[in-house]
């Protein structure tokens, strides 16, 4: 019995070493850097992703667009991102509720995810301009337009624009 548990821990120990490592990306954001693990993002939005998108009732509504993520000023993503992950943390994810629980664990991962790469970038000391502000600042505008709960639900199924756009800042950076 002893030589079978030993085995079998020996077994789970060989395993747990050829796990596949999380990959991690260091984002260079202007004068500091973060390390952030968009694979883990992006697996825990993919496990979500097609509820979110149905619950989503508000189709011609975008808080998120492309350009408006694609033009960040020079010198201003470090603020972008700390004042977007702020937004998420804050805002979204307080107001995001799921009767399933797996999507509510993913958004539990999601927002802690946000929490930690945030509490990295507030080390950075990131300096914001007006237009960065203004972003931010039309981004609130239009999710207070809508109840709380469908603008979470809006901003968590608008998560892809977010993690391709940190996708990109990571491919950059390589």
């Amino acid at each position: 019995m002893k030589m079978l548990l030993g085995c079998s821990l020996c077994l789970l120990l060989l395993l747990s070493c050829l796990s596949e490592p999380v990959e991690s990306r260091t984002l260079h954001l202007d004068s500091c850097s973060v390390n952030v693990h968009t694979h883990e993002l992006r697996k825990y939005y993919s496990t979500m992703r097609s509820d979110v998108l149905a619950g989503d009732s508000e189709i011609g509504i975008k808080l998120l667009d492309r350009p408006l993520m694609k033009d960040v000023q020079e010198g201003q993503t470090c603020c972008f991102l700390r004042l977007l992950l702020r937004f998420y943390v804050e805002r979204v994810f307080s107001n995001y509720a799921s009767s399933e629980p797996q999507q509510q664990r993913c958004s539990s991962a999601l927002a802690n995810s946000f929490v930690s790469i945030r509490k990295d970038i507030h080390k950075c000391h990131c300096h914001c301009g007006e237009e960065t502000q203004r972003k931010i600042d039309s981004l609130h505008a239009e999710f207070i337009k809508l109840q709380a709960n469908q603008a979470a639900q809006k901003a968590v199924a608008e998560l892809d624009t977010v993690l391709e756009w940190l996708e990109a800042l990571g491919q950059k950076t390589r």
